[in-house]
């Protein structure tokens, strides 16, 4: 039995209404990714107000591992709704926070003492690790990557690389930013290697920035909304050397990639690196708003009491949502069924490179897996037009998924991990579907030439 079902055109007549209402009321820098407006969702599957159900391999771009309305995070919620709403930890501390705190400490990498504050989102957290990297250092400078993207607010979109949609027209931009390439293995130099990606560092250190000026290098393990890189192995490991050498703050962004994403709990650990601070967000709260900063203990008591904070920052309900995910991460295998949906997705992903052109490339960590589009594989020119195609094609045959890459030319997946594999083969037969219908076109395009 299929799990995608169609009933109405695409989209339908009532999410057509509520967007005719959407485009009155809302302005369009929030954009949408499809037209469908959503009436429920449960584990891997959405069904809209016209009552077409979908496949969903977005997953609230990365927030859904542990599934739609996942029922340990749904009974928690409700337990914590019965007691308190909202106390500002600031003012009247509670135990949910201390609990989250405690958990997040000794999940992350390092056997070193940690501490943990809370937010609300992963750009906050990001602003937050630089906050506390500059108050522990004493310096002002920071380096990002080309690729990157960290989040919209001031700081956080001064860090992020991608010029449009997410910067242009907001300048100017925060100060003592500097940027690097990436190791980004499909789109460089023959031959490159950890070594020589690594050297990019060191070089900024000559002709950007003095080291001794700067406070933290920031990174994703697993580039996000860059394009799903991954990085050489040992990368990272250099890189944090050094770091090291130079009393640089190594903070890793594990906003998209942690959580069971990559098929362990953070993607730091498949480069076996000790970050000295972590953010997250995204599937922590396995659907409610919350983010946090982990790191070593001596870094994170470097700013003062009152220094760091918000008013909803730990929000009792978002941590009991995020104690019941990391329970079901645990108690359901998730790691695990992480690292097998990767597998299956590139023994099939692989195949279709085979016998299309369009597929540049395949790659990705456990479940955080794509392919880039191209149109020639020698020149490496982004396919984005048929990118975008792709997408439209999938929605409106019942799966719904989205891009990235600097290039619009990137199909990611981020399924729910609880999907079933007679779910995730059914989405992934009609992105085969989507493939062949856009490469006909293309081919019937060209002969008409």
């Amino acid at each position: 039995m299929t799990t995608i079902q169609i009933r109405s055109e695409i989209p339908g007549p009532r999410s057509r209404a509520l967007m005719a209402r959407r485009e009155v009321a809302i302005p369009r820098g929030p954009s949408n990714a499809t037209p469908i407006f959503a009436a429920s969702a449960e584990g891997a599957i959405i069904e809209d107000v016209d009552g077409n159900r979908y496949l969903d391999f977005a997953g609230g771009i990365g927030c859904l591992n542990v599934g739609h309305r996942s029922p340990r995070v749904i009974a928690a919620v409700r337990e914590q709704l019965e007691k308190y709403l909202h106390l500002c930890f600031a003012v009247t501390p509670y135990e949910g926070y201390v609990a989250v705190a405690e958990k997040l400490n000794s999940l992350t990498p390092g056997k070193f003492a940690k501490k943990t504050m809370l937010v609300n989102s992963g750009a906050e957290a990001i602003e937050n690790a630089i906050k506390i990297a500059r108050a522990y250092t004493k310096r002002p400078a920071v380096i990002c990557f080309e690729d990157a993207f960290h989040g919209r607010t001031l700081l956080a979109m001064s860090l992020t690389s991608k010029t449009h949609p997410y910067k242009a027209g907001f300048e100017p931009f925060a100060s003592d930013v500097y940027r690097i390439p990436f190791a980004y293995p499909y789109r460089s130099e023959n031959g490159a290697t950890a070594e020589s990606f690594a050297q990019y560092l060191e070089n900024a250190f000559k002709r950007s920035v003095a080291a001794e000026s700067v406070a933290a290098v920031i990174a994703e393990p697993v580039l996000g909304e860059g394009g799903f890189i991954v990085p050489p192995t040992g990368y990272f490991k250099i890189v944090q050397e050094i770091c090291r050498k130079h009393g640089i703050v190594f903070i890793a962004d594990e906003v998209q990639s942690g959580f069971a994403r990559t098929g362990r709990w953070f993607a730091s650990e498949h480069f076996g690196i000790e970050p000295d601070l972590i953010t997250m967000a995204k599937s922590m709260g396995g659907g409610m708003p919350i983010a946090a900063v982990t790191g070593r203990a001596e870094i994170m008591d470097a700013p003062g009491a009152g220094g760091l904070g918000g008013t909803y920052c730990g929000h009792p309900a978002s941590c009991a949502a995020t104690l019941a995910a990391i329970e079901t991460i645990e108690k359901e295998g998730l790691l695990a069924r992480s690292a097998a949906i990767g597998e299956r997705f590139e023994a099939r992903a692989r195949g279709w490179k085979q016998k299309w052109p369009l597929i540049g490339d395949v790659r990705g960590l456990g479940g955080m897996c794509a392919m880039e589009l191209v149109r020639d594989r020698e020149s490496r020119e982004p396919a984005d037009a048929e990118t975008k195609e792709i997408a439209r094609y999938c929605y409106e045959h019942g799966l719904i998924l989205i891009t990235a890459g600097t290039y619009n030319n990137v199909i990611r997946i981020l399924v729910p991990l609880v999907v079933t594999n007679e779910q995730f083969d059914e989405g992934l037969d009609v992105i085969e579907a989507a493939l062949t219908s856009v490469t006909a076109r293309k081919e019937a395009a060209f002969s008409h030439a």
